[in-house]
């Protein structure tokens, strides 16, 4: 099929923006491929104009990573499940499929993903190309899981990796950053559908932190939240559980009170007014401590992993040796009270197994992971850089896709592949096609 500029939708001023209205883009061109051919196509019509071709997921990085100045190519058509290897518990889905649809689409099969994080709104593709994580000391990222995959790469040609066939650029196409071509299908190495007990409960902060190694050894996935100017954390111990336990989930009365009235509508309130009436937020955070948290259910994994999440907010997060987080926190506790600053959203704790991808922020290392926030009509910078010097002393990583202000010539220090990773790049995208501002940065021109 010819193509010519009718295929593609211009765009015409439209602006685009991510989920924390941080990033914006007004592409040239608009495209929505529903297959690999359209998806040659797009390419192939972006080089004949000397356009720069970025694919987008559901817009929830915070960082400028899916910026699109060029062609804004949309994978959302290509979703859903492909293909299904039962007795390897192998799935294959399309790029655009979000994670949000994968309960349903691989319960069916008695499948689940290994481990998740607590947000789902992203695709498939974007939580992979930017290393999305979830926690438990023992379980890898979401980019771990990934055991095949199928792009198009910058000469318009298709690219299959797997165990079988380019093995040795699968710990580079596994989290790629959207540097090496549009990635148009995944495969997963799923386990079998399983239950999880959740107990969460408020404790004392220095002893969690006393204990933080113990407790993630101890648990399956465990993780907290700190309340600034508190005392107190909100921890959150999750077990496995076969497929048949016996489930005790939340009523649905009491799930929308925790979940969509306290957690959300509240917080959102809470988080205006304390814009407003920033000395508040001290005793507002302490009133939080005690009415959050401190429940017990057992459901599926799914919906236990995963939190309602409505309050718009702007993120950073570091992933730092697991042994250094007790360290790192009470120093960023030190800063926040050093600087007298009134910081209302809660700072998240997790930790997660070492892997083997090159631009894994748990390449080499188990990590542990600590991501602090701010309210999105609050200026976020000067906190989140304070933070970033701190978590840089822990020879910390941050994530590809939360806000940080590292370049290609600080990054590379961290990542013994980050060399190999460029190589691959110059092989699969010589030309910069899938290239913006955001990579020229972490990556180098």
């Amino acid at each position: 099929m010819a193509v010519t500029e009718s295929t593609f939708a211009p765009v015409k001023g439209a602006r685009w923006q991510n989920w924390a209205r941080v990033e914006s883009a007004e592409p040239a061109f608009l495209s929505r491929p529903s297959s690999i051919d359209e998806v040659q196509q797009s390419i192939r019509f972006a080089r004949e104009r000397e356009l720069p071709v970025k694919a987008i997921g559901a817009g929830h990085s915070f960082t400028a990573i899916a910026v699109a100045p060029g062609l804004q190519l949309d994978p959302s058509g290509i979703d859903g499940v492909l293909e299904v290897d039962q007795k390897r518990r192998r799935v294959t889905i399309g790029a655009g499929t979000n994670l949000y649809q994968l309960p349903a689409l691989l319960s069916q099969h008695g499948l689940a993903m290994e481990n998740l994080g607590d947000i789902d709104r992203q695709t498939i593709s974007g939580a992979t190309s930017t290393g999305t994580h979830g926690t438990g000391g023992k379980f890898r990222g979401i980019s771990a899981q990934i055991v095949g995959a199928t792009l198009v790469t910058a000469d318009g040609s298709i690219l299959k990796v797997g165990e079988n066939e380019n093995a040795d650029l699968l710990p580079a196409v596994r989290l790629g950053l959207g540097a090496l071509g549009i990635l148009v299908d995944l495969t997963i190495q799923c386990v079998p559908t399983f239950a999880m007990h959740a107990l969460e409960q408020p404790e004392e902060l220095d002893s969690v932190l006393d204990g933080f190694e113990q407790r993630v050894d101890a648990a399956d996935h465990f993780e907290f939240y700190w309340f600034p100017h508190t005392e107190t954390v909100l921890t959150k111990t999750n077990t496995r559980l076969p497929a048949d336990a016996q489930l005790h989930p939340l009523g649905k009365m009491r799930r929308w009170v925790d979940d969509v009235a306290v957690s959300n509508s509240l917080f959102e309130v809470i988080c205006r007014f304390g814009k407003l009436a920033p000395g508040a937020i001290p005793g507002i955070n302490r009133l939080a401590t005690k009415i959050t948290g401190d429940r017990e259910f057992t459901d599926v994994s799914t919906s236990v992993f995963t939190t309602r999440r409505t309050v718009r907010f702007r993120e950073m997060e570091y992933a730092i040796p697991r042994a250094a987080i007790p360290d790192a926190v009470r120093a960023i506790k030190k800063l926040i009270a050093d600087r007298n600053w009134r910081i209302s959203f809660p700072i998240e704790v997790r930790a997660a197994a070492k892997d083997d991808l090159w631009l894994s922020t748990a390449y080499g290392r188990d990590s542990g992971y600590i991501a602090v926030h701010r309210y999105w009509r609050e200026n976020h910078l000067e906190y989140f850089k304070a933070v970033e010097a701190i978590m840089r002393g822990f020879d910390g990583r941050p994530h590809w896709g939360k806000i940080h202000f590292q370049d290609a010539a600080s990054l590379s220090a961290l990542y013994p592949k980050f060399s190999d990773f460029l190589k691959v790049r110059d092989r699969l995208d010589p030309d910069r096609v899938f290239a913006n501002p955001y990579l020229d940065r972490v990556l180098g021109k």
